[in-house]
């Protein structure tokens, strides 16, 4: 499957997922709308029927429109008349129940005489206990010289307790969401792992071809009789071979080394070295390529030689892949304050800030122009980076597109004789 494929199912699928999800919360405030309706409903008419019931009890008229509603979980009753509290709540109770409102709610019942609300009780149609609640903050109003009112305090967690299907159906599609969610991106990070894993193949059997076809063909001269006739051309073969054979050697030691640091049982074999010299002998099959500055004060450190060389080996060979035709390479050694630095430095085209940090990842290469074609197995500089982090050293880099990169190790002078 192409990635261009993949990307356009992930698209579908976060869409599609956005979709399900919208809608599951529109039918879920719709169920919620729906409820508080069918509440309202049921309690203006359970609530007439007790005006009617209090209306014929007192002898007195009922109003065409007894019931008001002032807010969500408030009513109000116009009674006509004195009304008794145990006769209201009897009233209440039995009419909640016929009409289904199972739900705690309080009464409050107005006294014209004092202008306040002189009865207030808590109470419920689940059981038969009964609170006095205060009603100094109850709503008031002047049209009726006799009403009760009725509250819902609990209104919300009713509504929720009638819709659990809903929300449990939602919570349910939440949980598929995020389990899908996240089967994709663990096929999203396999696919590119694959293809990591891919390039990571290629590079290396097309890093491999060149020392081993050099090597063969430095075999097969070594195998001819004439060689044995011309000394100097048969050290040089000699020495062809022992080069490419240190470089395998160096390439396969790297790859290892790689591998010890992710499981963190890679282990160095420090000795005391004098930098300059290391470097210098490092710089020397460069064929005088690459400007040495040797400024340091103290050249000794404390560092693992074959991890060193590659360290430096592989600063300088990306700082040539990554020059232009003519490259301008550099290494500084000197001392500031209480550190040695060594700085690699180029004037080739740079790395776009998007990447410095991506740049040491493992097999991760810069997508710039022709850069992806240089090549490498895309691990050098993941292998730098644990290099210098084995040896409790720092690792910089400044850089600036079209303007050349600098690398810089900075080594504490504690760890120098």
């Amino acid at each position: 499957m192409s990635r261009r494929t993949i990307q356009s199912l992930t698209v579908f699928s976060a869409l599609l997922i956005i979709g399900v999800v919208i809608t599951q919360i529109f039918w879920v405030k719709q169920a919620l709308d729906l409820r508080h309706r069918q509440f309202n409903q049921n309690a203006h008419v359970a609530l007439q029927d007790v005006a009617g019931k209090l209306a014929t009890v007192n002898g007195v008229m009922q109003t065409t429109n007894p019931v008001e509603q002032l807010s969500n979980e408030y009513f109000l009753v116009n009674t006509n008349a004195t009304t008794q509290p145990d006769l209201l709540e009897m009233f209440i109770k039995d009419s909640f129940q016929k009409h289904n409102l199972i739900a705690d709610f309080e009464v409050g019942i107005y006294d014209c005489t004092t202008n306040r609300m002189r009865y207030g009780m808590s109470l419920s149609t689940k059981n038969s206990d009964k609170t006095p609640t205060p009603t100094s903050n109850w709503i008031k109003t002047d049209k009726y010289p006799y009403y009760f009112g009725v509250r819902f305090p609990a209104q919300e967690t009713y509504f929720a307790g009638s819709i659990n299907g809903a929300i449990w159906s939602s919570i349910l599609v939440l949980v598929a969401v995020s389990f899908f969610a996240y089967a994709l991106f663990v096929i999203l990070r396999q696919k590119q792992l694959s293809e990591v894993q891919r390039d990571f193949v290629n590079n290396m059997t097309h890093e491999l071809q060149t020392p081993i076809s050099t090597i063969r063909i430095a075999a097969d001269v070594l195998n001819s009789e004439q060689i044995v006739t011309q000394p100097q051309r048969h050290k040089r073969y000699v020495q062809i071979v022992q080069d490419e054979i240190l470089r395998l050697q160096g390439q396969v030691e790297m790859v290892l080394s790689m591998a010890k640091a992710e499981r963190n049982v890679l282990h160095l074999q420090k000795e005391k070295l004098n930098a300059d010299e290391m470097i210098q002998s490092i710089l020397q099959p460069f064929e005088g390529k690459i400007l040495f500055h040797g400024k340091a004060k103290n050249n000794l450190i404390e560092a693992d030689p074959f991890h060193f060389r590659c360290m430096i080996t592989n600063l300088i060979d990306n700082a040539l892949k990554y020059s232009n035709d003519v490259p301008e390479v550099s290494v500084e050694l000197y001392t500031k304050g209480k550190c040695l630095y060594i700085e690699v430095r180029d004037q080739g085209i740079g790395i776009a800030p998007e990447y410095q940090k991506k740049i040491f990842n493992q097999f991760f290469r810069i997508p710039f122009g022709d850069v992806h074609n240089v090549k490498g197995f895309g691990i050098g500089l993941s292998y730098v980076k644990q290099i210098v982090r084995a040896h409790r050293w720092r690792l910089d880099l400044e850089s600036r597109l079209g303007k050349g990169s600098t690398f810089k190790i900075s080594i504490p002078q504690k760890q120098a004789s």
